[in-house]
């Protein structure tokens, strides 16, 4: 039972996300129940202090059965706001974040700042939180600007996370995590809608002295801001 400050925009993102609208009463007090398979929401009154651009509202968790039905879950909902309001909304409120392939969770936040993570059953059940272990210099720094980006959904730190590191280890780090590091910077200036900070990185992809076996082994990784600009734009 989520709060709810703004029923009329609340009832037209569900059902733009393909919800039926099962229960709707704004008198005496506040109801709204949506639903969508097996899934069902409901919205209640909300406090009179609360601030929906806090975002801190409310959410709940949605378990999708793996990661296969989790991408075409945000496929539905990406074709389903584009048709109700001409674009992929992913700023303000309501907004749904980006999907990348083998991602395991997406976020969507309603119109009252209440946030709904959808989570594949198939996340690994422990979670690297803020760089591994494992990793070192660059390599770690670009592993904890994801957690940033795909967890957190706090893509200006991920984006402080990304130049601290890189005026910290590019010197000595390895040229292919340098382009990934760059590349994750990219589609981060794609999000925060930096095209001026786009195109001065791409010159600097372009620059690197990569060869074409490594650009082939980083082509998933070149490739992902413009995947972001398509999303957002098509």
């Amino acid at each position: 039972m989520l709060p709810c400050v703004a029923p009329d925009q609340t009832v037209e993102f569900f059902s733009a996300l393909g919800f039926e609208t099962i229960y709707s009463q704004t008198r005496p007090y506040l109801s709204l129940w949506f639903r969508r398979a097996e899934l069902e929401i409901q919205y209640v009154g909300a406090p009179t202090n609360l601030d929906p651009a806090e975002e801190c509202s409310g959410g709940c968790v949605v378990m999708v059965d793996d990661q296969e039905a989790l991408a075409a879950l945000h496929d539905d909902f990406t074709v389903a706001l584009r048709r109700q309001y001409g674009k992929v909304l992913a700023t303000g409120r309501p907004r749904m974040t980006y999907f990348r392939p083998g991602q395991t969770r997406f976020s969507a936040v309603d119109p009252s700042g209440n946030n709904l993570v959808f989570i594949s059953r198939d996340e690994p059940i422990e979670l690297e939180y803020g760089g591994s272990a494992a990793l070192t210099g660059l390599a770690k720094v670009i592993d904890n600007a994801r957690i940033f980006r795909d967890f957190k959904t706090d893509p200006p730190a991920a984006a402080r996370a990304l130049d601290s590191g890189l005026r910290r280890h590019r010197a000595d780090a390895p040229l292919r995590d340098v382009a990934r590091a760059l590349a994750a910077r990219a589609e981060i200036a794609v999000a925060l809608g930096d095209r001026a900070r786009v195109e001065e990185i791409d010159a600097e992809l372009n620059a690197l002295p990569l060869s074409q076996a490594d650009r082939a082994a980083l082509a998933d990784d070149l490739a992902a801001a413009a995947r972001l600009e398509r999303w957002l734009s098509d």
